[in-house]
């Protein structure tokens, strides 16, 4: 029998695995809390399953994301990314990738980590909401509000609320799973 999946997982192979074993997974390491928040700004304007089919390719690309690399990035770097055909090639994006690189290494000095900067916002516990139906869902909330204009106060860019609330979603800050997936609990 077939697992119950949210809706928007169905069809791919690739999203249902993302689905399945990281979408809403608490996560806790700089590294990856950083991973997700550059490919969500990387989304912003696009599907997430574009971000995905080329998350290898920004790995290989932008270091495997190691954040302190970023930061030293020049122009050189950044005219070769722009020639990558296997990245989102927007060059304010990828600029902003290495602003929001510094922004994160300041963050870890002002807070000790990254991790215990944005998981105050929710007290250190997921929020576990209870939707029934994907339109339930919200695109953002006041407290991804409330974050994203922390986040652009500190320095970050492309940290719309929505990108924000995906943030939270992916990396297992709320759970949205609808009740019905057989993820909901898990998580």
């Amino acid at each position: 029998m077939e697992k119950t999946r949210c809706d928007w997982s169905k069809g791919d192979a690739l999203y249902e695995a993302y689905h399945d074993l990281e979408w809403g997974v608490p996560l806790r390491d700089d590294d990856s809390l950083f991973e997700f928040l550059i490919l969500e700004t990387f989304q912003a304007g696009l599907s997430w399953i574009t971000i995905l089919r080329k998350r290898e390719n920004f790995r290989r690309a932008l270091d495997n994301f190691e954040y302190k690399k970023i930061a030293k990035y020049n122009q050189d770097k950044i005219d070769s990314l722009l020639q990558d055909a296997g990245i989102v090639r927007n060059k304010l994006k990828i600029k902003a990738t290495i602003s929001n690189a510094h922004a994160f290494i300041k963050v870890q000095e002002e807070f000790g980590s990254f991790s215990k900067y944005i998981w105050g916002f929710v007290n250190n516990k997921p929020i576990n909401n209870n939707y029934k139906t994907l339109a339930d869902i919200p695109a953002n909330t006041p407290l991804s509000d409330t974050i994203s204009k922390d986040l652009k106060k500190r320095g970050f860019k492309f940290v719309g609320s929505t990108v924000i609330y995906a943030h939270m979603q992916a990396t297992g800050m709320v759970n949205d799973h609808i009740e019905s997936c057989f993820r909901h609990k898990e998580v």
